[in-house]
Order: C-alpha cells, then sequence, then structure tokens
C-alpha cells in the first residue's frame, strides 16, 4: 500500500501533520430525564502544609494522648482528712442536738401548763432561767406603757470611821446616758439592771416577801447588781465601805399621745424595798465587809 492510501488504518506521511483527533461533542444542558441523578460533588479540596490543595485528604493528625485534665480541687469538709472530717461530724451533730433540745425547753417554757411542764418544770426552768428567760410583754393585748427607775441608796463606813447614808443613785438613768447616743450598746447596758428588776418584781409579793427559791436569787442578784453600781460610783467618798443597800423603784406612766383621750395619772409611785445588809459575797474589788479591819483604801 502506498502513502496515499486511505482508510483509518492510513499511516501517515514524514513531514506532513497529522490530522487531529475528533472533537467531542458536550450536550447541551437541559433537564434530565425521569430517573436520572446528577453527579456527586467532588469533595472539596484542602490545602497541604505546602500550601498545594489535595482533594478527599483530612490534615487532622490523631487526638493527642495523655492524663485527662484535673478537676477542680475539694473544697470545705471535702479537703479535711478523715479523721478531721468525722470531727467535723460529730460537732455538726452535737450542735444540732443542743440547738433542738433548746428549742424545746423554750417551746415548754412559754407553752400552757401541760404534762410535761408538771413533771419536768423545774429542770426547765434551770435551763432557761436567767439567760433565756421570754418576755412577751411587747406583745401583749395592752402592752407595757411605763417608765420604771431603779434607784438605790447606800449606808456607808467612811475612812475616819463615820457611818453616813448617800444620796439616791438613779441606776435606770446612768444607763440610759451611756446608752444614748451608743449605735452599739451591750447587752449589760441595755438589759442588766431592767431584767433584774423584772425577775424580783416576778418572784415577790406586793409587801416584797419572796415566793420561793427563786425569789431569794432574785434579792441576791439585784443586791450585788446595786453594790457594783455604788462601787462604781464611789457612793460616799473614795475609800468608803459600803455595808447596806436599799433599792426602790419609781414607776411613771407614758402620756398618752395627743389625739387619744385616755386620761392616765402623772404622779409618780414609788416601791421601796427593806434595807439589805452586804455580805461578803457582795462586795466587788475596793469594796470591803462591815467587819474587815482593811479599809478599802488600802486595797485599791
Amino acid at each position: 500500500m502506498g502513502a496515499y492510501d486511505e482508510g483509518a488504518n492510513a499511516r501517515p506521511v514524514a513531514g506532513e501533520p497529522s490530522e487531529a483527533p475528533p472533537a467531542t461533542t458536550v450536550p447541551a444542558a437541559g433537564p434530565l430525564p425521569a430517573g436520572a441523578s446528577t453527579p456527586a460533588d467532588p469533595p472539596p479540596a484542602d490545602l497541604s502544609s505546602a500550601g498545594h490543595p489535595t482533594v478527599g485528604h483530612s490534615t487532622a493528625g490523631p487526638p493527642p494522648v495523655g492524663p485527662p485534665p484535673a478537676g477542680p480541687p475539694p473544697a470545705g469538709v471535702a479537703a479535711l482528712s478523715l479523721p478531721f472530717q468525722i470531727a467535723a461530724a460529730l460537732a455538726f451533730a452535737l450542735v444540732a442536738v443542743v440547738a433542738c433540745a433548746h428549742l424545746g425547753m423554750v417551746f415548754l417554757h412559754v407553752a400552757p401548763s401541760n404534762t410535761v411542764t408538771k413533771q419536768h418544770g423545774q429542770a426547765i426552768d434551770e435551763w432557761i432561767y436567767p439567760e433565756f428567760e421570754q418576755n412577751w410583754k411587747l406583745f401583749a393585748p395592752n402592752p407595757l406603757q411605763q417608765n420604771i427607775a431603779v434607784q438605790v441608796r447606800a449606808e456607808v463606813k467612811s475612812v475616819d470611821g463615820a457611818v453616813r447614808t448617800t444620796r439616791w443613785y438613779d441606776l435606770s438613768a446612768l444607763d440610759g446616758r451611756v446608752i444614748d447616743g451608743n449605735l452599739l450598746p451591750s447587752h449589760t447596758q441595755q438589759n442588766e439592771l431592767r431584767r433584774a428588776w423584772d425577775f424580783f418584781a416576778a418572784t415577790h409579793d406586793n409587801t416584797n416577801r419572796p415566793n420561793g427559791l427563786r425569789g431569794d436569787l432574785s434579792e441576791r442578784y439585784l443586791r450585788r447588781i446595786a453594790v457594783l453600781r455604788l462601787d462604781r460610783e464611789e457612793a460616799g467618798g473614795r475609800g468608803a465601805v459600803i455595808q447596806q443597800v436599799q433599792v426602790r423603784s419609781r414607776t411613771t406612766n407614758v402620756p398618752p399621745p395627743e389625739w387619744s383621750e385616755e386620761q392616765v395619772s402623772d404622779k409618780p409611785v414609788l416601791r421601796q424595798l427593806p434595807w439589805w445588809p452586804v455580805a461578803d459575797t457582795d462586795g466587788a474589788a475596793g469594796t470591803r465587809p462591815v467587819d474587815s479591819t482593811e479599809t478599802a483604801a488600802s486595797a485599791r
């Protein structure tokens, strides 16, 4: 066959350009026939470390292997060792038991008379008095509308041996001057004298006779407060010895407001107690009993 052979198997002649392959015909875009599906999109190209796109390849490496992150440290009781945790639990239990017992005692104290209070009344009183005594006068239908001032005077023996009676000292007014203007007055300044007088009045009749053992206790309590206050004020002069004291109360009614039609008396009512000799246990520093050979000046 020659160089000019035609046909599909014709060999090209040297020096002549070869024929280009036939072009592929791309079909025009149009609606797809029923049941045909579009080809899936190729996966996105990822950039490798060199900056070249890589198709279908993830650059994420394996997760780091190591201990898990530590949580927050324990706080409170959990941070203590086992012996201290046991001690703390026992302390909390003890406080809870004491608090429940105290609430029960207070409830039985203020509750009406019942079988429990009749059988264990003495134990309840010993727990309540004098620190936890309840006073409900503020919530009474007719609350207290009186001012009660507690006053005291003493019979003293001076350094030269003369015996004389001092003037009346208004202990309530002294407490009032200390409290006035004080943003944080102490419990003693507010309640010691007032509660002592209420304690005495509740345990004595109108003739000032005690109603039992608590009446004698209230007398000693009030007498000691009076002696301590007089010694603080240096009643009778410096170095004088207090031999006996006398207490009285001065009660005045609180005047009603101007819009009220209530009429009350403005005259004070005095309740004067008998003289009480001062015992050895009543004396404070610098106060000596009457039969002592030492003077208060030497003690100071």
